[in-house]
């Protein structure tokens, strides 16, 4: 999750889906853990509760959502200045 959220987090200023509010990078991103969920749903053939807990799924969100956002104060702020001194 903190993975995830990072990498989604470093291009949300680019806005690679469109400016569309269900195109932002942090809604695409859940929506892909949430069909990462399903698959494993179906693959286990068990309810994602069973295997995982709610505290810990909670938990994986949150942490995917700081990186998220730690991703995008790098991109906006440390990531900018290295870019805009190089050139």
């Amino acid at each position: 999750m903190a993975l995830g959220g990072l990498t989604f987090g470093l291009f949300a200023e680019r806005r690679p889906f469109g400016n569309d509010f269900l195109a932002h990078p942090l809604a695409v991103f859940f929506a892909a853990v949430a069909a990462a969920l399903l698959v494993m749903r179906v693959a286990l053939r068990r309810p994602v509760p069973d295997v995982l807990p709610e505290r810990i799924l909670l938990i994986g969100c949150l942490v995917g959502a700081a990186a998220f956002l730690a991703g995008n104060f790098l991109d906006t702020h440390v990531l900018a200045l290295r870019w805009t001194s190089a050139g």
